[in-house]
């Protein structure tokens, strides 16, 4: 394995990274020219490790996952280790161990690190890696592997590397990554009162067809009194294969259209307002500390930020602006008991949650996760109010890399 690093001294040779290329394609604008120089670099010289990792970042940005691994392959076979230059880059260098794979598959540092003047140094492993005392020097590192089916022998290998690793790290802690599964958050919640983590099972396809042929009651599924639940692929996100099923008939139509071989299914719950909106909280954890990330508003039980029409209702964002601004001493008071629970029990030093709030005062936990995209792309002009609230998230996080380096610091 060549572990050289992909970038030398001149800032020419270093990744333009993941923020700067989803900023550009996220605020619309023409992406080709980047694309055509980065093809002119690999054409001139088929070791240019990073333009391949460039190339691979724009094509998972635009949907092409099969090309886009293919150009990561290609990268990760000329080098294992990539710079990213955040601001002047005067500050700490910070080591982010990472894995192959989209854009969930690993804590998205690039946007958390956008703004500050931080060096990012990713460094790819997979369950193969044999060591990591090739790893470029650094101040800090980062366990930036996501939970997945994919990821678990990645991050399994990497407990064992981890045993006696050295220098100041945060999230270091593979096996708590590992249960960040949906099925077993839910278990490991199960007993505490402020939040409500509804069941969830994994389910193999042929238990779901019998219960979609027979009309059998859910029960069988040993997880809940009926209809309707909501199932959803093993390994997706952003809602991708989600279904809320009412029916058995539902239910033979969704699998008909899924090629999936297991799934997970958990219990639907109405979390509608009394308005008949969906509001769903993405809130982030740094140290144990609750972050305001965004409030996205819905008429759809299925609420995703960018599909929910926030940038088209002044009165979504008056509401979100409100939450965000009151978020330390309303929200985050409010649920105070869910919040050291949710950091008690995940125990790790880097997270974030999907949730919403019940009339009866818990915490609907939708989802935990350390690979969520937290960032400060939407245009100013109509979300001015998340700057602030944005920058804190990101200073807190800088902060909290500081804070190891002081703790571990022999002097």
């Amino acid at each position: 394995m060549n572990s050289g690093i992909a970038s030398g001294a001149d800032d020419e040779d270093a990744l333009i990274g993941k923020a700067t290329i989803v900023r550009t394609l996220y605020e619309g604008r023409d992406i080709r020219p980047l694309w055509d120089q980065l093809l002119e670099r690999v054409s001139a010289n088929g070791t240019d490790a990073s333009a391949f990792h460039d190339l691979a970042t724009i094509l998972y940005a635009l949907g092409r996952p099969e090309d886009a691994s293919a150009s990561e392959n290609a990268a990760l076979g000329i080098s294992r280790t990539f710079r990213i230059n955040n601001g002047h880059g005067t500050g700490i260098s910070v080591l982010a161990l990472v894995t192959a794979g989209d854009f969930m598959s690993n804590t998205p540092l690039e946007f958390l690190l956008e703004r500050s003047n931080t060096t990012i140094l990713l460094h790819y492993v997979d369950s193969r890696t044999k060591r990591l005392d090739d790893v470029p020097p650094h101040d800090v590192a980062f366990v930036a592997i996501a939970e997945s089916e994919a990821n678990m022998p990645v991050l399994e290998n990497l407990e064992r590397l981890l045993v006696d690793w050295k220098t100041p790290i945060m999230n270091n802690a593979p096996r708590r990554i590992i249960d960040l599964a949906r099925d077993k958050v839910a278990e490991l919640l199960s007993t505490e009162p402020s939040i409500l983590a509804p069941i969830t099972i994994c389910v193999e396809r042929g238990a779901l067809i019998d219960l979609a042929s027979s009309a059998a009651d859910t029960g069988g599924l040993r997880m809940m009194a009926g209809f309707p639940f909501v199932v959803r692929p093993v390994g997706t996100h952003a809602g991708g294969g989600m279904a809320k099923i009412a029916t058995a008939s539902e239910l033979e139509v969704y699998l008909n259209d899924r090629p999936e071989d297991t799934f997970f299914v958990a219990p639907f719950v109405d979390y509608s307002g009394t308005d008949g909106k969906f509001r769903k909280q993405r809130i982030t954890f740094i140290d144990g500390r609750a972050f305001a990330s965004h409030l996205a508003v819905s008429d759809h039980w299925m609420v995703h930020y960018l599909s929910a029409g926030m940038a088209d209702h002044a009165d979504r964002r008056a509401e979100e602006a409100s939450w965000m601004a009151s978020f330390d001493v309303d929200f985050a008071r409010r649920h105070a008991n869910a919040f050291d629970a949710l950091y008690r029990r995940l125990g790790l030093d880097y997270f974030a949650i999907d949730c919403a709030e019940l009339p009866d005062g818990r915490l609907l936990l939708f989802e935990a996760d350390v690979a969520m995209i937290i960032h400060s792309m939407d245009p100013v002009t109509i979300f001015p109010y998340k700057q602030r609230p944005m920058q804190l998230l990101f200073e807190a996080f800088v902060d909290a890399l500081y804070k190891r380096i002081e703790q571990t610091d022999p002097s």
